[in-house]
């Protein structure tokens, strides 16, 4: 390993073999310093006990929590994110708040605002311009606690329009000429990109400063590094002379269904937050 990035664990597609409340103290257990989430619960506005204990799960675990995703509608349904979605654009409004206040709670930095499907009962041009809107509104309350909105273009969903890095980086472009915000900044998911045909080494190689969240899995298989045949190290390595000095979200399905089994290919010793 040639880089000197630090890694979180997604706690929504590993430790999903326990309570999402023990998710954060296992990922701990693990060797890790910090966590990041999809939305981890069922609604966009969650009872404030709910709220309150996640977030005791997360101080309790002594882990920090470095990313969360705003709500995104039904994800195991197909759904990922309501911000180009007009039927729901109170949901997500709603749900800036909610988001941006755990953040606060919890010391957040990063927030992935999934940019939706494309919907039968809206046309493309009216979702963008609902899109900016919303992603213009995210980044203006994630500004007063210091925080950045993440847009991911992503695969496996046939309706996302957001595909490649240009896709996102072109929505980017949008939001901040027609609001002035600069806490906006791609994520970009090697593993999603890789995917979908996106040249990596490229984007990496012209987009670094853009950046402002990395995560990883191998393909085929979105498993751990390791298993497939993505050269996901010589990228990371890449990006850090590149001048990137971010998280790097292991965003991945354990091979064996076991996720404290799939960390072999990561030594103890870089698990723990430098």
């Amino acid at each position: 390993m040639t880089h000197s990035l630090n890694y979180a664990v997604n706690c929504s597609l590993l430790f999903t073999e326990l309570p999402i409340l023990e998710r954060a103290a296992a990922s701990k257990a693990a060797g890790f310093d910090a966590i990041e989430f999809w939305w981890p619960f069922a609604e966009a506005v969650p009872a404030d006990k709910d709220v309150d204990a996640f977030v005791a799960s997360v101080q309790d675990a002594g882990v920090q929590l470095i990313g969360l995703n705003f709500f995104a509608g039904d994800m195991p349904g197909g759904d990922r994110g309501l911000v180009s979605w007009p039927a729901r654009a109170a949901e997500f409004k709603d749900n800036i708040d909610v988001t941006v206040g755990i953040g606060e709670r919890l010391g957040t930095k990063a927030f992935n605002a999934l940019y939706g499907n494309r919907v039968d009962d809206s046309t493309p041009e009216a979702q963008d311009e609902l899109a900016v809107a919303n992603l213009a509104a995210a980044a203006i309350a994630a500004n007063r606690i210091g925080a950045t909105i993440l847009v991911e273009p992503a695969s496996g969903a046939p309706r996302y329009p957001l595909l490649k890095a240009v896709d996102g980086l072109a929505v980017i472009d949008k939001v901040q000429a027609a609001s002035g915000v600069s806490n906006i900044g791609l994520l970009a998911d090697l593993y999603h990109l890789a995917v979908n045909g996106d040249d990596v080494d490229k984007v990496i190689a012209e987009h670094t400063a853009r950046v402002a969240h990395v995560q990883i899995a191998d393909n085929p298989g979105r498993n751990e590094p390791g298993t497939g045949e993505l050269k996901l190290d010589e990228q990371l390595t890449a990006l850090e002379a590149n001048g990137y000095r971010g998280w790097v979200g292991l965003e991945y399905k354990p091979s064996t269904g076991v996720s404290a089994d799939s960390f072999a290919w990561l030594p103890l010793e870089r698990r723990a937050a430098k």
